[in-house]
């Protein structure tokens, strides 16, 4: 199992989002995008940062430096604000835990905010790994929907939901963001 610990969103990113801006990484999403759209995206999360309305980290292996990301931010789905997660780990860090336990971390530190009670995940439906990955993080399935990632592409996704309120009183046993595992 490799060490990690979760940093806070910061310059580092955007290189990052570069990395993971291929074929591969992009085949659930909208494909490759133009370098302009990962600054415009930087931009957006570090604006949802100041204002509070979104949480993002790095996933950051002391040897490699950042490897993957994962966050959640607020959305207004279904009538209700939600937390919307979402993440990242390039392909050669995969298949080493990473992702599973930066997201039981990370949805601790959402229960911890103690402001909304769903989260929310929206992996295509044929994201065999993602699926999985809230399957067993205990995310409850409610079914297919329609989704647009980015705006203007449509997806078909699984609508993945999490109690963050089941998990407030055991959030400090989650660890905090930056705590190594």
């Amino acid at each position: 199992m490799t060490a990690f610990r979760l940093e806070p969103w910061d310059d580092r990113a955007p290189e990052l989002q570069r990395r993971a801006n291929t074929p591969q990484m992009q085949e659930f999403l909208a494909g490759v995008e133009p370098d302009e759209a990962l600054v415009s995206r930087h931009r957006r999360i570090l604006d949802g940062i100041k204002r509070g309305t979104t949480e993002m980290f790095l996933i950051v292996i002391d040897d490699a430096g950042p490897v993957g990301s994962i966050g959640y931010w607020q959305k207004q789905w279904r009538g209700e604000t939600v937390y919307e997660l979402g993440w990242k780990v390039l392909p050669e860090f995969q298949g080493r835990g990473l992702a599973g336990r930066a997201l039981t971390r990370t949805l601790a530190h959402a229960a911890g905010q103690d402001r909304i009670r769903w989260g929310h995940a929206f992996p295509r439906a044929d994201n065999v790994a993602s699926n999985s990955l809230c399957r067993q993080a205990g995310f409850e399935l409610l079914g297919e929907v329609d989704f647009e990632f980015p705006k203007g592409n449509p997806l078909r996704c699984n609508d993945w939901r999490h109690d963050l309120s089941a998990i407030r009183g055991r959030a400090g046993d989650q660890g905090r963001p930056n705590d190594r595992s």
